[in-house]
């Protein structure tokens, strides 16, 4: 398996509410190789933000972040933040639950 963990902060005056749901209308997209993605709200800190997507490969993973349709989703996703996430891709070499 193959994925990424952003680190991002929403900005002061988006509804968190909303960002949520805006987020949650991305899972009914068929991505090939998407396996899943979770968002983490730190308790610290309620605007900061962590971001893990996992796929089936690094092969799945490229093409989906090469798709124009992708990158779409990213600039609705980027409209809730204060800047640019800070993303750190890598194989995934233990997971454990479920379906691994």
């Amino acid at each position: 398996m193959y994925g990424t963990i952003a680190r991002f902060r929403v900005r002061k005056d988006v509804d968190k509410e909303e960002f949520r749901k805006k987020m949650d209308e991305f899972d009914s997209v068929q991505i090939p190789g998407w396996v899943a993605d979770y968002i983490f709200q730190m308790d610290a800190d309620s605007d900061e933000y962590y971001l893990v997507a996992v796929f089936k490969d690094k092969e799945s993973y490229q093409a989906n972040a090469d798709d124009p349709k992708q990158h779409e989703r990213y600039l609705i996703f980027r409209s809730f933040l204060e800047a640019d996430p800070e993303w750190h891709d890598g194989k995934i070499v233990s997971a454990t639950g479920p379906g691994t």
